[in-house]
């Protein structure tokens, strides 16, 4: 990545990478609110999707499309690549972690991260392992018989996240989970995804309003735009450096951070008319 064209086109779509396809999703609550109107997405394996937007824009709505969790108005949602249930999702594929960690207090960390094998019939012993491992790859190995109630904010969300990996999903859906930490908590929990996302090759629809989330973690962001909720730019970032506390203070990042924020001012109606050229960046009207 060069530092005069910090961002690119997203890659041509291709069907055969595609893991999820929405084409022309609309959502209308039942008090007449439009959520979101004609949007079209497509995420390939692999990829780490940031959906950027102030509050109200919809993308918790569209991550929950995606999870099965909310049905749509019109439009469709498709899984090229997967294998669908009778729920018209792909079976066991897809994991959630919300914006709070949602933990079982009367359960340890290894019964809430059991949690999910558990509810697939999996015995205690038979899962004892898959749990252990996927705790040491958050780094909680040696909490797995503490409490809830004994953990930090950021030891928690951490438990939330083994619970949706513990299961092997191709697809993480990710709600603002680290939207209530500090800010240091926040970076910490930023490196140890993208850790795991780079050891694991699963895929990532991250949900933020932080520009600088957003530019950290992402290799693509979507950045969408409110009432009704619908993309109003898609691009990817390619960078040569390493994804660190030294990319913090690269003009990379620097740069994409500040032609991310300026296609955010745009989409919620406030462009600069002095700001860097948005050329390299796919609109969506």
């Amino acid at each position: 990545m060069t530092p005069t064209e910090p961002l690119q086109k997203p890659r041509t779509e291709n069907r055969q990478r595609a893991l999820v396809m929405l084409t022309g999703v609309s959502k209308v609550f039942s008090s007449g609110t439009v959520a979101l109107s004609n949007m079209s997405l497509t995420v390939e394996a692999g990829e780490f999707v940031s959906l950027l937007g102030p509050s109200g824009c919809g993308k918790s709505t569209a991550l929950r499309i995606v999870a099965g969790l909310g049905g749509i108005s019109s439009g469709t949602v498709d899984w090229p690549s997967s294998r669908i249930n009778a729920k018209g999702l792909p079976d066991g594929d897809i994991s959630f972690v919300f914006q709070e960690p949602t933990l079982l207090p009367w359960q340890t960390v290894f019964g809430n991260v059991y949690l999910p094998l558990r509810l697939q019939g999996i015995s205690k012993a038979a899962a004892t392992s898959t749990v252990l491992e996927t705790l040491d790859t958050v780094g909680l190995k040696d909490f797995a018989q503490a409490y809830p109630r004994q953990l930090s904010g950021g030891m928690k969300m951490r438990v939330s996240i083994a619970r949706a990996l513990v299961t092997k999903p191709k697809l993480l859906l990710m709600d603002e989970p680290f939207a209530a930490l500090d800010e240091i908590t926040r970076q910490k929990l930023n490196d140890d995804v993208l850790r795991l996302w780079r050891e694991t090759g699963i895929t990532v629809i991250f949900v933020t309003h932080s520009v600088f989330e957003a530019a950290y973690l992402s290799n693509r962001i979507v950045v969408m735009k409110a009432r009704p909720g619908r993309v109003h730019a898609d691009f990817t970032i390619a960078t040569s450096l390493e994804r660190d506390a030294h990319y913090r203070t690269s003009e990379e990042y620097r740069q994409v951070c500040e032609k991310a924020s300026n296609v955010l001012l745009e989409a919620i109606g406030f462009p600069l008319d002095n700001g860097p050229s948005m050329a390299g960046l796919e609109h969506h009207g």
